[in-house]
């Protein structure tokens, strides 16, 4: 199911180049923004491999992969055209009633980010803590401000008024949503934060009817994670190809 709402989740955005969806950021190189994923069932040809590496390699980008394992077709296929695997990231979830609050962040507050003034804040924040090397643009601002009205949900967390951390919750797809974006500014780290936030995230996300889950790419990730409640449901592959 959540191989389903990723694939669900880049439809709009995305090319298709045989049994994949292929997203491009044209702004940005940054391998977790430029991506595809294999359509269920796939069962990819060297050629189809090679039309797709084509596509990426045309837009000056790093081949890659993001899928739900286990996926042995999709695995073997692009073992033997010679993609790398990069990663294996925990899938989490959690149940409405499991859910647990974290301890209290002196000074906190956590609100919707719905303005112009407030994107800027969250996306400077998560541009820092995920080695984005651009700046933020009046056009990134207005893209995020867009989702919004699809379900999208951001949220600022400020600290004695201090823009302080930032996170979302996609727009919604097959009923889940999955909570990224975690990013605290480094002045602001250690106190719990990106608890408190990923907390805020999916109990917004299970009044809107919708299921919450994450990935997990570290143990302390999976520590911090665990404690609001959040457990291992499956596995994320990520895999690239760095010459060809």
């Amino acid at each position: 199911m959540i191989q389903s709402a990723l694939r669900a989740s880049i439809e709009d955005r995305a090319v298709r180049v045989g049994p994949f969806l292929a997203v491009f950021n044209e702004r940005s190189d940054n391998v977790f923004r430029n991506y595809a994923i294999p359509d269920e069932g796939a069962e990819p040809t060297a050629a189809e491999l090679a039309a797709l590496v084509d596509a990426f390699h045309e837009r000056k980008r790093t081949p890659r992969f993001e899928f739900v394992t286990p996926n042995p077709p999709v695995e073997q296929a692009i073992e033997e055209f010679g993609f790398t695997v990069d990663d294996r990231i925990v899938l989490m979830s959690v149940d409405e009633g499991d859910v647990t609050p974290p301890d209290p962040v002196p000074g906190a507050e956590i609100t919707v980010a719905a303005t112009d003034e407030a994107m800027w804040h969250v996306l400077r924040i998560q541009y820092q803590a995920f080695g984005e090397t651009n700046e933020v643009i009046q056009a990134d601002v207005d893209g995020a401000l867009r989702s919004l009205p699809d379900g999208q949900v951001t949220v600022l967390a400020t600290i004695d008024g201090k823009p302080a951390g930032a996170g979302l919750y996609t727009e919604p797809r097959l009923g889940m949503a999955e909570v990224v974006g975690i990013a605290v500014a480094p002045e602001f780290r250690r106190r719990h934060l990106a608890s408190l936030i990923t907390a805020d995230l999916t109990k917004r996300a299970f009044a809107a009817g919708l299921q919450p889950y994450l990935q997990c790419e570290t143990e302390n990730e999976g520590r911090l994670y665990g404690r609001v409640g959040y457990r291992n449901v499956g596995q994320l592959v990520t895999a690239s190809l760095t010459s060809s």
